[in-house]
């Protein structure tokens, strides 16, 4: 993990910020050049007992503005066959405090805390029939009490759906609203080569006691459709901003699933996350990968407004520290200004970044 700190309203992740545009939408050239004010520093966190980091996705605030949620896949990139807790929380010196989730999930990827301070959390992954630890488990989103009770549970452990019901497949990311209502970026695979049209990518929406309210999306590249909704938030106008990574955008709808509109500024997102003021914070795992998924675009986390898309700052997303390491994949801000991003492969670690 990665902490950068600002120190006129402070910002720390596991990987950085940046700045885009707000309205060029359809030929829009590469935004790699804002200003990045901040530095890592190496050691912000560890975890205890001499664990190491495995690779990690999804990171969240606790109600109190201060303490992080960070995933930690057991140690490696799955928890198959791993007791280790993969739910952590880390108070504002690093320390974990608390540590939940043992046993249930396979590749949990997506973390959301809500208003009450529940932990809802994606495994987006399902059984290997080569690997019995696997059975029975995958294809679920968990809700957790702070204390790892589990409260609720969307979709069916280790049964993939189809995207015609309430069943998930490889659920991405989770979000609720103000009454309660869940949302689930359901469909992992969507940007893979191999994805056709029936392939699952969509958003799934659930009443607070899970029920299935009604989904909407579909495979593809137009307008409403999707090709891996990464990502998941709420506005502060209750518009649902959705990370199409596929699709290198974010997209807009309201609650009900009415498409309202896109920016493509903010480059490939991973994970997602939006202040009281709609500033956002987007961070772009992927966009170094190879030549073929966002050409141009540098990966980091690129920092903007949802009021005209356009970017104020860009946190180069390359790890010095960790060379082998991949670019931020998740990304949360504290109340402090701290922007917290999180690192999903080559060994994760948490970076303090100052103001330089």
């Amino acid at each position: 993990m990665f902490r950068f700190r600002e120190f006129a309203g402070t910002v720390a992740f596991m990987l950085v910020i940046l700045s885009v545009s707000t309205s060029l939408l359809a030929q829009l050239e590469p935004i790699n050049n804002r200003p990045n004010p901040y530095v890592a520093v190496d050691g912000w966190a560890n975890l205890p007992d001499e664990r190491q980091w495995g690779s990690t996705a999804g990171v969240d605030i606790d109600p109190d503005g201060r303490h992080l949620w960070a995933i930690d896949r057991c140690g490696a990139n799955s928890c198959a066959g791993s007791n280790l807790d993969p739910i952590l929380k880390i108070d504002p010196d690093g320390n974990v405090v608390a540590a939940i989730g043992g046993g249930l999930m396979l590749f949990p990827h997506g973390l959301h805390v809500d208003r009450d301070g529940n932990i809802w959390v994606t495994d987006a992954q399902g059984p290997d029939p080569s690997n019995p630890a696997t059975a029975g488990k995958g294809h679920v989103v968990y809700k957790l009490s702070p204390e790892g009770q589990v409260l609720l549970t969307l979709g069916e452990p280790g049964t993939a759906g189809n995207g015609l019901g309430a069943l998930l497949e490889t659920p991405c990311d989770v979000v609720t609203d103000a009454d309660g209502n869940i949302y689930v970026g359901d469909g992992h695979s969507g940007q893979n080569a191999g994805a056709t049209p029936d392939t699952v990518a969509r958003i799934v929406k659930f009443d607070r006691t899970g029920n299935l309210v009604k989904y909407w999306g579909g495979w593809g590249s137009g307008a409403g459709e999707l090709k891996t909704p990464h990502a998941v938030d709420i506005d502060s106008r209750n518009r649902l901003i959705v990370g199409d990574r596929g699709n290198n955008r974010l997209q807009i709808f309201d609650l009900d699933g009415n498409y309202i509109g896109e920016f493509k500024s903010f480059s490939r997102p991973s994970g997602i996350y939006i202040t009281a003021d709609d500033t956002i914070y987007v961070a772009d795992s992927e966009s170094e990968f190879d030549d073929m998924r966002n050409p141009g675009w540098e990966a980091g986390i690129r920092v903007g407004s949802l009021l005209d898309g356009i970017i104020d700052y860009f946190i180069d997303g390359t790890v010095t520290a960790y060379p082998d390491g991949s670019n931020p994949e998740g990304v949360a801000v504290d109340s402090a200004g701290n922007v917290f991003g999180a690192v999903v492969s080559g060994g994760g670690a948490m970076i303090r970044s100052s103001r330089r």
